[in-house]
């Protein structure tokens, strides 16, 4: 895999903020009754994250933000800086503080982090299948509330962000087409109505409706659920007549067909199933001193 990250993203703190309330609200209601019944107040302990497999950290400013959004400030010393690779069975952080303290967040820094973990992990593998040519892109396929931190995730794991919402961007998709009666009229109506500081794309499904945007001034075309073949062929003829026009392909996309498309030409690959299908990675924080740490005796 590849080497930790030098310019990471602004981590979306508020964004974070925002779901914490929702999550104390949802997994502490009341109280934590266990706790509460068999850990005496005042109690101190260590404790340790654990990953289970390896993987990408992303997330690890979210640990001490939930902490805060408490009240709390446990010590917290990471052995993995964000962006970084870890393997299996490594303690990527140690911690310190009141015992019910850290189980009262102990589910909620493990639900965030395994996801970010997850996103960011996936999306370094697609990015080395794509190679350093083609960049691996995101989509809105996000779990609502989350779209700016698995957008953070996926730039963590090597991906880069297509557009935040509706509002950034203008996307002509297929419905589009559909209800202005071409791609082309769908263009046509944005050139004469929207302002050109935003980046226009344009969806097609097939080599002809391709033909019909090669004239107008897009910025990028969307090659959509085409075939391998039909993609070549898309590159070729856009490459030869209009070689300003950025290509990006969707649809279909998994590790092996992006090692396939590779060396086509594209210049984006978008993949959905990034945030829309995370896998959440294995990790576990557990109250004690871990390994690798020598566990302190009582004087």
């Amino acid at each position: 895999m590849n080497s930790p990250r030098k310019d990471l993203p602004l981590f979306p703190l508020k964004a974070l903020q925002a779901l914490c309330t929702l999550a104390f609200a949802e997994d502490e209601g009341t109280g934590d009754v266990t706790s509460e019944a068999v850990i005496e107040p005042g109690h101190r302990s260590r404790a340790y994250l654990l990953a289970k497999e390896s993987g990408v950290l992303a997330g690890a400013p979210c640990v001490e933000a939930i902490f805060r959004h408490r009240g709390l400030a446990p010590r917290v010393e990471w052995a993995c800086a964000e962006g970084e690779d870890f393997k299996a069975g490594q303690v990527l952080a140690r911690f310190e503080g009141g015992t019910r303290d850290l189980l009262l967040c102990e589910r909620i820094i493990l639900n965030f982090l395994q996801r970010f973990c997850g996103i960011a992990t996936t999306t370094r593998k697609f990015a080395e299948a794509a190679g350093p040519s083609t960049k691996i892109l995101d989509t809105r396929k996000t779990l609502p509330g989350y779209r700016l931190l698995d957008k953070y995730a996926v730039v963590l794991g090597g991906g880069v962000n297509h557009r935040q919402g509706l509002f950034d961007r203008v996307l002509i998709k297929d419905n589009h087409s559909e209800a202005s009666g071409s791609a082309r009229a769908a263009v046509d109506r944005v050139i004469a109505k929207v302002s050109r500081a935003l980046p226009l794309q344009v969806e097609v499904r097939n080599l002809d409706e391709l033909e019909t945007l090669l004239e107008t001034p897009v910025d990028s075309i969307l090659l959509d659920n085409m075939s391998d073949e039909d993609l070549q062929s898309a590159v070729e003829r856009v490459r030869a007549v209009a070689p300003h026009i950025k290509l990006e392909a969707s649809g279909g996309m998994d590790l092996p067909r992006v090692r396939r498309l590779r060396d086509m030409g594209l210049d984006f690959i978008s993949v959905g199933a990034l945030t829309h299908s995370v896998q959440a990675l294995d990790l576990s924080l557990k109250i004690g001193t871990g390994p690798g740490e020598v566990k302190r005796g009582r004087k």
